[in-house]
């Protein structure tokens, strides 16, 4: 992948017509927003833009996605956000995983499949980088865009808890306030509300919860069984990986979630000083030095001693 600036990122997008702006399988804030901001910039530019995903959108990104109409077209350009390496497209995408002319992304861990790209990894969210190249389009941002940023940047963030939020992120939120962003719904919708069913979920997986290493790891684990029995849908997970790494004087949280083909899709959160975006490396995975990802085969004993070994070598 060829790296490129803001500025000739631009340049390509408003060159370029019916794109089709792809983000990840099981989408997160940041992803949503990073797609519905290019897009709805894009067609106020008078281009054909429509941001897909394999999976479907949350219920409660209603306030991001009900304003920008369908639009069907032969795709000309392909645009990637907030997607570090293929793996990620999901099925319904995979067929553009050796077609992506441009990739837009905040992960150190990207594997560089586009033809052109950029990847700042100092960036606490993906529509930081997307909110630049929406300003070297010269493109004005209304209320649907500001909506969209401001939402990446706070979930992304966790609401400014975590590590990675820093004073672009804060300034770059505010910003978006002026543009019209329904701060105070955001971050009610997104941090303040939980579904019955989430709240079931979250009890059994806090009562899957394993430490190790003396404490220094906690573990959870989300079967399909818990799924089932509490009635909760993927949306509902969304967050739960953060849980294990709250409690005093865990240094790793891991959270392994049960998949339909007997893979279990791996999250690690840590406080900073442990850079679990190498350990995920060791199963193909990635990410960020304090939340990444990866992907283990096998029966839950097995994935789970496959994750402990390399998590605890990394202590």
């Amino acid at each position: 992948m060829k790296t490129v600036t803001i500025e000739e990122c631009a340049e390509y997008l408003l060159k370029a017509d019916n794109i089709l702006i792809l983000m990840h399988k099981s989408p997160d804030g940041d992803a949503i927003g990073c797609g519905y901001a290019l897009a709805y910039a894009l067609r106020s530019a008078g281009k054909k833009a429509m941001p897909v995903c394999t999976d479907a959108i949350p219920a409660k990104y209603a306030y991001i996605t009900d304003g920008l109409e369908e639009q069907t077209f032969e795709p000309a350009y392909i645009v990637t956000v907030d997607l570090a390496d293929t793996q990620l497209f999901g099925d319904k995408l995979i067929p553009y995983k050796d077609k992506v002319n441009l990739c837009i992304d905040h992960h150190g861990s990207n594997t560089g499949y586009a033809q052109y790209g950029i990847v700042d990894a100092t960036a606490g969210a993906c529509t930081q980088v997307i909110k630049k190249v929406i300003n070297a389009m010269n493109i004005a941002i209304d209320k649907n865009i500001a909506n969209a940023i401001f939402t990446g940047i706070v979930t992304d963030t966790g609401c400014f808890k975590y590590s990675n939020a820093s004073a672009e992120s804060y300034v770059m939120a505010a910003e978006m306030i002026g543009y019209g962003a329904e701060s105070f719904m955001i971050n009610r919708l997104m941090f303040d509300t939980k579904s019955r069913q989430r709240l079931e979920l979250e009890r059994m997986a806090l009562d899957s919860m394993k430490f190790c290493y003396d404490g220094q790891i906690a573990m959870i684990f989300i079967t399909r069984e818990m799924m089932e029995q509490s009635g909760a849908e993927d949306s509902d997970t969304e967050g739960i990986a953060g849980m294990p790494r709250q409690i005093e004087g865990v240094k790793i949280g891991i959270t392994l979630k049960e998949k339909e083909d007997g893979v279990f899709k791996i999250s690690m959160r840590s406080s900073g000083n442990i850079d679990v975006s190498a350990v995920c490396a060791k199963f193909g995975g990635g990410g960020h030095k304090a939340a990444a990802g990866c992907s283990v085969k096998g029966t839950p004993e097995e994935a789970e001693k496959a994750v402990l070994t390399v998590a605890g070598a990394a202590l």
